[in-house]
């Protein structure tokens, strides 16, 4: 398979790509922006792009949200998580007073900020435009010390003078494998169903009425975000994720009333959802009556009262 992803190299999101089995097995290009991937994937000239999409930290990407919606429709199949723990490296050993200039880009710095006041308070940070950027310049003596990801270190031969200095030690990425329109993956029983919702700004109650199509049904929503639709002050578009998977019952008949009532509502894929560790990270279950096996049993009541069959 053809990968391409948000570059340059030895990023985050080069990171994260190395995660995927297939992906090691396949070829991966780096691309200068988001929609330079995305396009790269609607165009053919790529089977899927892997672009970051939330920061625990920094919250969503806006350019993925609305990259993802305009144009030829795309899918989510997969999505990766990653732990960002930026690491503080050097051409060599050196100490860390006599660091006097470090490279970094401004959302690195600004997540060691405190970090950075503790240890290097009189070094004198240079925005990059990006950590493999700010890589490279230290590994030419540009500047004494870089801010970067781990991966980065590695390939341009720096020495790491520490580790995790991020103020956020818990601080991880999200990032979303999307690729042309497809049957969605198979469920797991651990997935995530992705929409993006184009409500009827002329109905009082409008939002509510999409939370309530998946609250009847015991559909958990794990995220939900506005932006704007670019066409005037007031008109948005509300990106959802929520647990289970588009072949469920209850997250299909969700759909369905979402259909009836919205404006419009753009299929963004069903995927496996990430493997957490924390037993308070696991999906929240549906309420009584709400469940899988709750619907089957209405459904085969209902089937056998009009089948005469009286209970």
């Amino acid at each position: 398979m053809r990968f391409v992803y948000l570059g340059p190299e030895a990023t985050f999101t080069e990171q994260a790509l190395h995660t995927l089995p297939e992906a090691e097995r396949g070829t991966r290009t780096p691309m200068r922006s988001v929609p330079e991937a995305l396009d790269a994937v609607r165009a053919g000239e790529a089977d899927a792009a892997l672009v970051p999409l939330e920061n625990s930290i920094g919250g969503s990407v806006a350019i993925t949200l609305d990259e993802i919606v305009d144009g030829t429709p795309l899918m989510i199949t997969q999505e990766v998580v990653i732990p960002v723990e930026f690491v503080l490296t050097a051409r060599t050993a050196v100490p860390l007073d006599q660091i006097q200039s470090l490279a970094a880009h401004p959302q690195a710095s600004a997540q060691c900020r405190g970090w950075l006041r503790s240890h290097l308070p009189d070094a004198t940070v240079v925005d990059m435009l990006s950590n493999s950027a700010a890589a490279i310049a230290a590994a030419q003596g540009e500047y004494d010390a870089a801010i970067c990801a781990p991966i980065a270190a590695g390939r341009f031969g720096l020495t790491v003078l520490a580790e995790k200095i991020a103020d956020h030690p818990d601080a991880v990425t999200r990032f979303v494998l999307v690729t042309r329109p497809a049957s969605p993956p198979p469920p797991t029983g651990d997935d995530l169903t992705s929409l993006a919702v184009y409500i009827a700004h002329d109905r009082v109650g409008a939002l509510l009425a999409v939370l309530m199509e998946l609250a009847v049904r015991g559909v958990n929503l794990t995220r939900i975000e506005s932006r704007p639709t670019g066409e005037r002050l007031g008109r948005y578009v509300f990106f959802l994720d929520c647990t289970g998977h588009v072949a469920d019952g209850r997250v299909g008949e969700a759909l369905q009333g979402l259909r009836r009532i919205c404006a419009d509502v753009r299929f963004l894929g069903s995927y496996p959802r990430h493997r957490w560790v924390s037993e308070s990270d696991r999906p929240v279950p549906a309420p009584a009556g709400l469940s899988d096996v709750d619907y089957a049993d209405a459904a085969d009541w209902l089937a056998r009262i009009r089948g005469g069959d009286l209970p």
